[in-house]
């Protein structure tokens, strides 16, 4: 179906009939939109301008921001963000109701939308840099980080590499890139107020939502969680996100600075902490963590050793720095394709394989 001739010569609708009619519209290209956005925005909220502040200058779209146009790079050209589908957030081949790393990056992006929204932030700068900032991690979670870091100069940190290395490419504006490579904590404070909302709506996403995953797995009783979390944030998950939410916009309003009142920072460490002990080094996860290091590890050893399994382009743009492609390369594996990999290139047996790796054998 090729759509409806409207009753307006020259328009083609997608349903029949005379359509719904809009009235006059006053053209809201980028600039007017930059000037409204410059009214309607908190005074330390930051501003877009032109085409943005990037390492290859370009023509400024126009009908979209800067930021706009990060956020919209992130969802549409980055191979990165989309492979995040098959990349573990808490669970290695999870079930269709538990998270992925993509599902957390979505969450996180709603709650850095809601907290920016109601301070008068630059929406779309959170949500950029919400959507991109898990888009460096390696397959299998955290346990990448720890099998790749000695493998390159300065080591592998998923937030300095997600900006630097595997949304290069992007050419994303300066203030994107920053909230990306500083959103953990770890790190250096962000350059703008949005990046600090990311950083917070990080935590606040996945300490509440890896606990209720973990709940629906029966790994754990959220009627056991430490009493400064219920009395103070609830025992459900959509309670205890709404009023963390809460709290920090009414205390950044309050205060003027982003952040959060130390009855609700002493709750979610608690959950946190609690999350920790009883589901990221529960005896079955470090045993997980420990396989996926010793498979990633010998996979790159393994490209190391044979550069000719490696696809033309990793070999064509290795050039003298070798390890360094491996490590991008590998890193930006789902979990199930390195798993493939290690049992296609390796013989990697089953046995050593993570638990719900269930494709049928790759030789018959």
């Amino acid at each position: 179906m090729d759509g409806h001739d409207a009753t307006v010569e020259g328009v083609r609708q997608a349903h029949p009939g005379q359509g719904l009619s809009i009235g006059a519209v006053e053209v809201y290209d980028r600039p007017a939109r930059e000037e409204a956005e410059d009214a309607w925005m908190a005074p330390g909220a930051t501003r877009a301008s032109g085409a943005g502040r990037r390492q290859r200058p370009e023509e400024p779209d126009p009908w979209r921001t800067c930021f706009e146009r990060d956020r919209d790079r992130i969802l549409h050209k980055s191979t990165a963000f989309r492979r995040l589908a098959g990349k573990t957030q808490v669970f290695i081949f999870p079930d269709d109701h538990q998270r992925t790393r993509l599902t957390h990056a979505l969450e996180v992006a709603q709650v850095a939308r809601a907290i920016s929204q109601a301070l008068r932030l630059n929406v779309a700068l959170a949500e950029a840099v919400a959507l991109g900032h898990d888009c460096g991690h390696g397959p299998f979670g955290h346990a990448s980080e720890d099998a790749l870091d000695p493998l390159v100069p300065g080591g592998f940190d998923h937030a300095p590499w997600g900006a630097d290395i595997t949304l290069a490419e992007l050419n994303l504006t300066a203030e994107v890139s920053d909230g990306i490579r500083n959103h953990s904590w770890s790190r250096p404070t962000p350059a703008t107020p949005e990046g600090e909302v990311t950083a917070l709506a990080d935590r606040l996403a996945y300490a509440t939502h890896d606990a209720e995953d973990a709940a629906r797995a029966g790994i754990v009783d959220l009627a056991d969680l430490p009493g400064v979390v219920t009395e103070r944030l609830g025992q459900v998950r959509s309670r205890q996100l709404g009023t963390l939410i809460s709290d920090v916009i009414a205390t950044s309003q309050r205060t003027g600075t982003i952040g959060m009142s130390t009855d609700a920072a002493e709750a979610l460490s608690a959950l946190r902490n609690w999350n920790y002990e009883r589901i990221y080094l529960r005896p079955d996860s470090v045993a997980q963590s420990r396989t996926v290091h010793r498979m990633l590890r010998a996979l790159v050893e393994h490209y190391l050793a044979q550069p000719d399994h490696l696809p033309e382009r990793v070999r064509t743009e290795a050039g003298s720095g070798t390890v360094r492609a491996v490590v991008t390369y590998v890193a930006g594996m789902t979990d199930r394709f390195a798993c493939t990999q290690a049992e296609r290139l390796m013989d990697w047996p089953r046995s050593d394989m993570p638990k719900g790796f269930d494709l049928p054998p790759a030789r018959q």
